[in-house]
């Protein structure tokens, strides 16, 4: 059961997610402090000069009872609230982090599209056109076509075309 258990930890997507998920923690710290210490402060001004994590609803007031001034006043006197600034704050960060794991993914896409494309660089191969003029007459004719359907003449060098075209070889009657 050990050798078990060291197998599924050592797989590299139980090792992947491990990575991922204390990128994705450390970045969310990253988010959240972008949106409470540099996106609220402004809201907040607009809205009235107010810290905007403080905005909540008493519920029942603690004691001593309130009016309350911040949260945390409204907490350390075991005051019942509403906490919709705090809220605010977590839904904010929550699409802060989306938008930037979209641009992420969306860049990562980009970047792996453009390494396909880059791999399979390989110059197209010649396309065999459809027509060639008689040597004869200079009538339009099949590409493949072994005698001229206006002048019956046998065409010369057909062997060498169709070698390369992956055509027959040979040339009878």
């Amino acid at each position: 059961m050990l050798n078990e258990f060291k197998k599924f930890v050592m797989r590299g997507n139980v090792v992947d997610l491990a990575i991922g998920f204390t990128v994705g923690a450390a970045f969310t710290t990253v988010a959240k402090s972008v949106v409470s210490d540099l996106i609220m402060p402004p809201v907040g001004l607009l809205i009235g000069s107010v810290e905007f994590e403080d905005m909540f609803w008493v519920l029942r007031t603690g004691e001593p009872s309130g009016p309350y001034a911040t949260l945390a006043a409204a907490q350390e006197a075991g005051a019942v609230t509403v906490n919709y600034g705090v809220f605010v704050n977590n839904v904010l960060a929550l699409l802060l982090v989306g938008v930037v794991m979209f641009l992420v993914v969306r860049i990562v896409n980009r970047m792996d599209a453009a390494m396909d494309r880059d791999l399979d660089d390989s110059p197209p191969e010649p396309e065999e056109p459809a027509h060639k003029k008689c040597p004869y007459c200079r009538e339009q004719i099949a590409f493949r076509a072994v005698r001229c359907p206006q002048c019956t003449s046998r065409l010369e060098g057909f062997e060498r075309t169709a070698a390369a075209t992956g055509g027959p070889t040979t040339v009878e009657g």
